[in-house]
């Protein structure tokens, strides 16, 4: 799978997008935060759902390897070790959605602002919703309202 994905799809990414410091408030507020030390603590498991999205085909084991393959490259796992599937399961059980949901309403929102080049097109925001495809039924109405393609089909 490594050699599929873009080198910063891993827990490099996913720590800039979402840093260790926010995910541990969420999971706080929540009530996730653990009370002993685990081989998957709730941050982790948190960057691990996302993972799961990320490369939704893939297998847990793999998407847990994937997360963390830099870091045992950088030499920061130490004895950590990739733990059964079973206990992903469980992990993920433990943590629940709510961590989520809390983590998406706190970052969702626009990333690009008015002044960001094709960010907009005639005053609407463009936005992409990956692997989705809207069908609009082709009349005058919709034409006039959003044009057609610009490729003369």
């Amino acid at each position: 799978m490594a050699e599929s994905v873009p080198e910063l799809s891993g827990l490099g990414l996913l720590t800039w997008v979402y840093p260790p410091g926010l995910v541990d408030r969420v999971v706080a507020a929540c009530g996730r935060t653990e009370e002993r030390r685990r081989l998957l603590p709730a941050r982790l498991v948190v960057y691990f759902v996302l993972g799961l999205a990320l490369f939704s085909p893939a297998p847990y084991l793999e998407v847990l390897r994937h997360l963390t393959e830099g870091l045992r490259g950088a030499g920061m796992l130490g004895p950590w070790r990739i733990p059964a599937t079973s206990s992903l399961f469980r992990a993920r059980d433990r943590l629940g959605p709510e961590p989520l949901r809390v983590l998406f309403a706190a970052t969702a929102g626009p990333l690009a602002g008015e002044k960001t080049p094709g960010a907009f097109w005639r005053g609407l925001r463009l936005v992409a919703v990956d692997s989705t495809c809207w069908d609009v039924a082709d009349t005058a109405a919709n034409a006039a309202a959003f044009g057609r393609p610009l490729n003369g089909t």
